[in-house]
């Protein structure tokens, strides 16, 4: 059994060893003639996942060790009856912590007063949102929450109406009942508060970036429209900027590397297998998690837009 594996997902490839051939590669390395004789793929977001990869190929088994899945065709996959997972809620506490930071560091740098009353509008209330919305509502700021299709709070014209800072947490969809790409456009930035602060840490094409550039809204931006090449004009104008990492901790890449191997296994039959954890504090020793961490990347990121892949593949965990 031969598995082709995405070097940058840190533990499972030794796991993995045990019970098949494992070849780790750079995302760009992925191609149709390295997976051709795969039995199975763990990748990430910057492997597409569809019929110009894996048409003639033998993959059975797809793995994202992400939360978002917009880069795997998965009409194709059942086509193909191909079996694929992703990890949700892999590292939501380490998006809800990134979105923590934003806000903080957001209000040092527009001086407001600690005691001030903010509004949060939490657009998308799963994994991540939900915790969002519990540690806004622990450091005192009022909630709003937008999920219609949870049936959940208010609609969106009440979000922008209202609320002082909004963030998105959404998958992004183009298609079904309630799509999410470009759900912050040029209608909805138009109604929002004067000066509410848009954060998109969830899936580029959540925000259309051009018209929030447009709007005149402070913004904070972790995922972005055609990532890794992305708009310099766009990095400039944000409050603060990174290269999507905003779930780059220890914690969550283990959460991942284990919910793959876990489906892994069990997909084709093998004992579950697991990850010793005592190898993620060796990791996250090394991240920068001191007060004003989201600014220092931000600042690395604002001098040099161009190097947003290989800014994120040296970004130590948190």
């Amino acid at each position: 059994m031969k598995v082709v594996c995405d070097v940058h997902i840190p533990y499972i490839a030794e796991a993995l060893r045990s019970i098949a051939e494992v070849i780790e590669l750079e995302p760009e390395a992925i191609t149709a003639e390295a997976v051709r004789d795969a039995d199975g793929l763990i990748i990430r977001t910057r492997t597409k996942a569809d019929s110009t990869l894996l048409d003639g190929s033998r993959v059975q088994f797809i793995a994202t060790a992400t939360i978002g899945y917009d880069h795997i065709d998965t009409a194709y996959c059942a086509e193909h009856n191909i079996h694929w997972v992703s990890c949700p809620g892999c590292n939501a506490q380490a998006v809800c912590d990134y979105i923590e930071e934003a806000f903080e560091e957001y209000r040092q740098i527009t001086n407001t007063p600690k005691d001030k009353k903010l509004t949060i509008g939490i657009v998308g209330v799963g994994h991540v949102g939900s915790l969002v919305a519990k540690m806004a509502a622990r450091k005192g700021y009022q909630v709003l929450l937008n999920d219609p299709p949870k049936k959940l709070g208010v609609s969106l014209d009440e979000i922008g109406d209202k609320c002082d800072f909004i963030t998105f947490h959404t998958p992004l969809t183009k298609e079904g009942e309630y799509p999410t790409y470009h759900l912050c456009d040029r209608l909805f930035l138009a109604h929002c508060k004067p000066g509410a602060l848009i954060v998109n840490a969830a899936r580029g094409g959540v925000v259309d970036e051009l018209a929030l550039v447009e709007s005149g809204h402070p913004f904070i931006i972790d995922t972005w429209e055609g990532e890794p090449c992305i708009n310099r004009a766009v990095v400039e104008k944000a409050e603060l900027a990174s290269f999507h990492i905003a779930g780059y901790s220890a914690e969550g890449k283990f959460n991942a590397s284990q919910m793959c191997l876990a489906a892994f296994c069990q997909h084709f039959g093998t004992p579950i297998l697991s990850i010793d954890k005592k190898v993620v504090p060796l990791q996250a020793k090394y991240g920068d998690t001191a007060p004003g961490w989201l600014k220092r990347v931000s600042d690395q990121l604002k001098a040099a837009p161009e190097q947003f892949e290989q800014l994120r593949k040296q970004y130590k965990l948190r």
